[in-house]
């Protein structure tokens, strides 16, 4: 039996059926209790790709699989027990509390009109100390700061207590304190159990974290494998469509860039503006 939590063959979506396709025969496997980086320049089809994850979309071809089974299979409340997503941003039309916001990750758990109970509350506040904003519980989401409403939007999340959690593009509207707030928190995710797909163009944050990475272009998939296997100058320059180098500082893994604005590559002038 296939160990693959979530199984993606041959995945294909477009916005419009006349124009290009925004993600094009994608293939890969995500393993339970690792974190996949889905990497790429803006424009890739990455977040449309978490979309098909979740069925808010519907492919025009291929299929996924969730634990084996068709997604498809799953009703909406099943399917929300299951899968969660940490969107960019969120319109939220009323002045929930944040207490209140991140008790509405329990709807999956909860019948028609049925009021959240007391275990409810608390697992919401639960979810807002795991993400280090207790100290908001009350605070209107109108007056939260863009770093503040990214960790409550998170705790939301968690408080739907998914086996498998989306983010998109989960680091990129945070300064540096709150990126690595953020990435501590899904490294003990992974750690606890759950699987984790995020989708980002920054590849410093997926050398940080990513136990697998999907590299994506233009809606196609390029490279899948570990961090050591698709995380190199080559693949990474395929992926962004600019010389880049990736090197190891410290341990860790930087990505510098060796084109430089106005016409000069490694400190000397392109032949073609000569």
């Amino acid at each position: 039996m296939n160990p693959a939590v979530i199984q993606v063959n041959d995945l294909s979506f477009s916005y419009n059926p006349a124009g290009n396709a925004a993600v094009h025969q994608v293939s890969f496997e995500i393993l339970p209790q690792t974190v996949t980086a889905i990497l790429g320049p803006n424009g890739a089809g990455k977040t449309t790709l978490l979309h098909l994850l979740l069925r808010l979309k519907t492919p025009l071809t291929g299929s996924i699989h969730l634990q084996g089974r068709p997604l498809n299979h799953y009703s909406r409340h099943e399917l929300s027990q299951n899968i969660g997503l940490v969107p960019q941003t969120e319109y939220i039309p009323f002045e929930y509390t944040a207490l209140e916001y991140v008790t509405l990750g329990r709807a999956p758990y909860l019948g028609p009109l049925e009021i959240p109970a007391e275990k409810d509350t608390e697992i919401a506040r639960q979810s807002l100390k795991e993400v280090g904003v207790s100290h908001l519980e009350n605070r209107p989401i109108p007056a939260l700061s863009g770093g503040e409403l990214q960790l409550v939007l998170l705790a939301r999340s968690l408080c739907q207590q998914p086996r498998v959690l989306l983010l998109d593009e989960p680091t990129s509207h945070l300064d540096l304190a709150n990126r690595n707030i953020t990435l501590q928190i899904m490294d003990r995710l992974r750690r606890a159990g759950t699987t984790l797909v995020f989708s980002t163009h920054d590849p410093e944050a997926a050398a940080l974290i990513a136990d697998k990475l999907v590299l994506m272009r233009a809606g196609q998939v390029l490279e899948t494998g570990s961090l050591e296997e698709v995380f190199t100058t080559e693949t990474l320059s395929r992926t962004y469509g600019t010389r880049v180098e990736v090197l190891q500082v410290d341990g860790l893994r930087v990505v510098k860039s060796i084109e430089r604005l106005g016409g000069e590559q490694n400190g000397q002038n392109n032949p073609a503006e000569r």
